[in-house]
């Protein structure tokens, strides 16, 4: 009995620590119990801070070990806590937190060992679509705001591309052409290509006919995935994300991706899109006591497969100064590997689930997961291969910006439906939204395609006239001569170059009605009739 005294002393001393490093005066939500040989300690609650939601987190683990339940927790207590919640539902299974979970002996069976205090309850859930492809209201954005850079992602252009569409951007911007879909841009890269553009272009750098034939490829190729429906207008107004509920929830903004594998870099570009917007719009809050809106990233391997050095800088800067505006990010991926370091360097909260290391990339996988938490008493390597399905070994920031101690949790359950909502719940509760009659018919105002077609149309018609009457003058001024009477004395020469042919002038119509060709001429004085755009290349709204 002597010789277990010790090793039972520090067990609990073992316990007290984790224990009281997860107590906090300030307002917290529960992540799980802590497991102690796979036995629930219940009054020794794994928590995260409310203040420290916006110092980012991640959630990993293998395909089948719980990630998506965790998320579901968390976005539950928070939204619970009054703050909104904005998550991509990749597999439908996030649609159940719009519907109470049934209880059922299994059920409430592990929520009683865990001590966790379950009832029922189903979040406020708004649904939404991009450009209605898929259950919710459409989500769609216009081109121009998307900016050059996130768009060069989508068209996966490499960095000489990427520049020259950020000259194409740039062009539209001081002609005064709005670039609100995928017809707009084509329009303008042709424009840019033919006679009439090119001589406007060279004012402020050349763009090669190859590289309009890359781009103009990429986006016919993103329109055979039906991508077109996503850009456009109504353009989301970010802001709707920050709602809350009469009685003091926060608003669960889910947007459903059905087919994601098909087009992983437009579906994950586009949330970054709705994160630089947000920057744009909010406030510096500083520290608060809660964040304004918390993220969710799931399947965050799809941001950065492929994804450019300068798409990956912008992530790292929206993940780093986004924090100042009150929003937390949380990337939801398989392992940690999935996230450039620089991201990963900003995640303050770990939950990570069971990994396998089957094969040598399992076995980095692991490795790479072990280094990124906290010297504790746990053998991570071996740990982390064997937890159970709804565990997982956590740490967090403390109100302090401490790491807590590393903890092997049992994950709480959700108290809404683990699955999907039903289908006709949803259409029912999608019909109703204030935010589908805001946003569910698409406009189609005037923009570049419908006014360079026009402008076009009139210089080919100016031509054709200045042309017509040409050819009059020529033939009135025959008889003239042959009948013996002279012409008159020719203008010195000095004097006819002062004076511009009607055709010279009918050939630059078609630049001038685009763009005035002493505003190219000193493009730098009159930047400030450009679209104000971000670091991350997003445009502001005005």
């Amino acid at each position: 009995m002597s010789a277990d005294r010790p090793v039972e002393a520090a067990r609990e001393e073992a316990i007290d620590a984790i224990r009281s490093g997860y107590t906090f005066t300030e307002p917290a939500i529960d992540v799980g119990v802590l497991s102690v040989d796979d036995e629930p300690v219940p009054d020794a609650r794994i928590r995260i801070p409310l203040a420290m939601l916006n110092r980012h987190g991640l959630i990993s683990g293998a395909t089948g070990t719980g990630k998506t339940i965790t998320l579901q927790v968390l976005a539950e207590q928070i939204a619970r806590a009054g703050v909104p919640v904005f998550a991509a539902d990749i597999k439908g299974d996030l649609s159940g937190m719009a519907t109470a979970a049934e209880p059922t002996e299994k059920l409430l069976a592990r929520t009683a060992k865990n001590g966790q205090d379950w009832r029922p309850a189903a979040s406020a859930v708004e649904f939404y679509a991009l450009g209605g492809q898929g259950k919710g209201t459409p989500l769609r954005a216009t081109i121009s705001s998307f900016g050059p850079i996130l768009l060069s992602k989508v068209l996966e252009l490499n960095e000489t591309q990427e520049s020259s569409l950020g000259l194409v951007f740039h062009f539209a911007d001081q002609a005064g052409l709005p670039l609100l879909d995928l017809q707009d841009l084509v329009a303008v890269l042709k424009y840019l290509d033919s006679d009439e553009g090119k001589p406007v272009l060279k004012q402020i750098g050349g763009l090669s006919s190859q590289t309009v034939g890359v781009i103009l490829r990429s986006i016919v190729n993103l329109e055979q995935q039906g991508a077109g429906v996503f850009f456009g207008e109504p353009e989301f107004d970010t802001n709707d994300l920050l709602r809350t509920t009469a009685d003091g929830r926060g608003v669960v903004s889910m947007l459903e991706l059905p087919n994601v594998q098909d087009r992983p870099a437009l579906f994950s570009t586009f949330l970054m899109w709705l994160l630089a917007d947000l920057y744009h719009d909010l406030p510096e809050v500083g520290d608060a006591d809660r964040p304004k809106l918390v993220f969710f990233f799931d399947e965050a391997h799809l941001l950065f497969s492929g994804a450019s050095k300068a798409f990956v800088q912008q992530i790292t800067q929206t993940v780093r100064l986004i924090r100042s505006k009150g929003v937390g990010v949380f990337f939801v991926t398989q392992t940690p590997k999935d996230v450039p370091g620089d991201v990963l360097a900003q995640l303050g909260s770990r939950i990570a689930h069971q990994l396998r290391a089957h094969t040598p990339d399992d076995a980095k996988a692991l490795k790479a997961t072990v280094n990124t938490f906290p010297r504790s008493s746990y053998d991570l390597a071996e740990l982390l291969t064997q937890l159970g399905i709804g565990q997982a070994v956590v740490t967090v920031m403390d109100p302090d910006g401490v790491p807590t101690p590393v903890a092997w949790t049992r994950v709480f359950a959700p108290e809404s439906k683990m699955g999907p909502t039903d289908a006709a719940q949803q259409d029912r509760m999608i019909a109703a939204s204030p935010m589908m009659a805001r946003y569910g018919r698409q406009i189609n105002r005037d923009s570049a395609y419908e006014m360079l077609a026009r402008k076009l149309a009139q210089g080919a018609e100016n031509a054709q006239s200045t042309t017509s009457a040409h050819n009059a003058d020529r033939t009135n001024g025959m008889p003239l001569v042959s009948a013996g009477v002279q012409p008159k004395q020719s203008q010195p020469k000095q004097s006819q170059a002062k004076a511009p042919s009607k055709s010279s002038k009918a050939q630059k119509s078609v630049i001038e009605q685009v763009a005035d060709s002493s505003a190219f001429k000193q493009f730098a004085r009159s930047a400030g009739r450009e679209v104000v755009r971000s670091i991350f290349g997003t445009a502001r709204r005005r």
